[in-house]
């Protein structure tokens, strides 16, 4: 890990001045900057092109002086002529930080990308070097934050005294502080007004129990790729004093929790069950019994084939919170990975995902009736029985020839393509690549991008 260059810090410029040397657009975009604080702001140039019209600043049309820095707490220089130069000058000789505009070499602070969420700020900087990446990264924060958050956030300044009283323990401050900031209720009574009535019930309630009530978060964590997560996701399992994953949760995801939170990996792998479901539910409950908020973090979506419903019900039969965050579910990354069109105007009107692993006959007729007429199929858990389920579909009267596709590691960067037909995968097994797989069939499968992947024996269609 690289050194840092400067060092990030808040600079305190209440009742002070900020100072911008220059008339044109670089100045009137520091300028925009410079009144988000409460400094008083002036803006110096011989020359004014910009318009500050509607600016709460001071302009002054005329040359720069040394004596204008007097009292100031920063100065921006966005002239390259003589009124610049003289103000890089006084600003050295006076000791006022100096930020000479798309000139790192000759700043003493950088001006950072901004998230604003008053008394809230956060600033992601890049030295200069790539002013570019800042803002993106700045645009994905922005994603992150609530309008509303700073509003939360002068709530919990002026409720320190009362929390300091009222919790005693360190943990149960935290749980209220975290309970306070991410509740959508009290973001919508802070906008009214009547924040403060609901943040002290919220406190009274915290006081009481002894640190709030547990909860449990049912989190889809997509195929694997970190990327794929979504932001809730991404914010609850920061929340999470306890993460309680699958087997098939790649350590990346579970180690994008707050660091202190602790972890239990449940199992649930193939040929491999750590925990029976029973034991899984009947830990979520003792956990969140305990007042801790839990993420149950299960691969792809939590409510495709991955047990939610049992977990849930014992949840409300214990009278515990819960809530339910989707995921990327396998198919879906799937057809992602390889533009297959699941559902295709004319060809496929609709797109089944069913488990093939233990499928009796009766399922597998209907699947091969809905795929005969014109339906996706998108099969999971059937990696070691793919020839058997093939042949069994054919025997019920799906097509040989129907298209098929299979995706093993779906949405990750070693994922592994085959291609083919129906008959062919049902020609004997296949030697697939290890991991989790998606099998397509259907007519829409060749309309999808399986150029560069492996062919089944007796591949009767081509990708194009």
């Amino acid at each position: 890990m690289g050194q840092l260059n400067t060092f990030p810090l808040s600079y305190r410029i209440e009742g002070k001045r900020i100072v911008i040397v220059g008339g044109g657009e670089e100045a009137l975009n520091k300028t925009r900057l410079a009144i988000k604080t409460t400094a008083s702001v002036v803006i110096i140039s011989s020359k004014i092109e910009a318009d500050f019209s509607a600016l709460p600043v001071t302009v002054l049309a005329r040359p720069f002086a040394a004596s204008d820095l007097d009292g100031a707490a920063l100065v921006f220089v966005a002239d390259h002529g003589a009124d610049g130069e003289a103000a890089k000058v006084a600003a050295r000789a006076r000791g006022v930080p100096l930020n000479v505009v798309d000139v790192p070499s000759e700043c003493d602070f950088y001006t950072p990308s901004i998230v604003e969420r008053a008394p809230l700020t956060v600033a992601i900087s890049t030295e200069g070097d790539a002013p570019v990446l800042a803002r993106l990264v700045r645009a994905r924060i922005e994603a992150l934050l609530p309008p509303g958050l700073g509003q939360v956030a002068r709530l919990a300044g002026s409720l320190r005294s009362r929390v300091e009283n009222l919790l005693q323990d360190g943990a149960a401050k935290r749980r209220f502080y975290e309970d306070l900031v991410t509740s959508p209720t009290v973001e919508a009574a802070a906008s009214t007004g009547d924040g403060a009535k609901e943040a002290e019930a919220m406190l009274q309630e915290h006081a009481v129990r002894g640190g709030g009530a547990g909860m449990v978060w049912l989190i889809g964590a997509g195929p694997g790729a970190e990327d794929l997560l979504t932001l809730r996701a991404q914010r609850l399992l920061q929340e999470a004093d306890v993460i309680v994953h699958d087997q098939l949760v790649p350590d990346a995801v579970v180690e994008m929790g707050r660091r202190d939170a602790e972890r239990i990996c449940v199992g649930k792998a193939k040929g491999h069950h750590s925990f029976s479901q029973a034991q899984i539910n009947t830990l979520l409950v003792r956990l969140a019994g305990e007042g801790r908020k839990v993420a149950r973090l299960k691969s792809g979506d939590p409510m495709v084939f991955g047990r939610a419903g049992e977990e849930i019900a014992a949840l409300r039969k214990a009278g515990i919170g819960y809530a339910v965050v989707p995921g990327v579910s396998a198919a879906l990354a799937a057809a992602a990975d390889t533009a297959t069109p699941v559902t295709l105007r004319k060809v496929s009107s609709g797109f089944v995902m069913a488990t093939a692993h233990g499928a009796d006959d009766a399922e597998l007729a209907h699947w091969a009736a809905l795929a005969g007429s014109g339906l996706t199929l998108a099969l999971y858990m059937g990696k070691s029985i793919a020839a058997e389920v093939a042949g069994r579909l054919i025997d019920f009267g799906a097509g040989a020839k129907l298209p098929i596709g299979i995706v093993v590691n779906a949405g990750r960067v070693d994922k592994t393509l085959y291609a083919g037909t129906l008959g062919g995968l049902a020609t004997g097994a296949i030697a697939f690549a290890d991991g989790p797989a998606i099998i397509f069939v259907g007519e829409a499968v060749a309309a999808g991008d399986w150029a560069g992947a492996a062919e089944i024996a007796a591949q009767e269609f081509k990708v194009a």
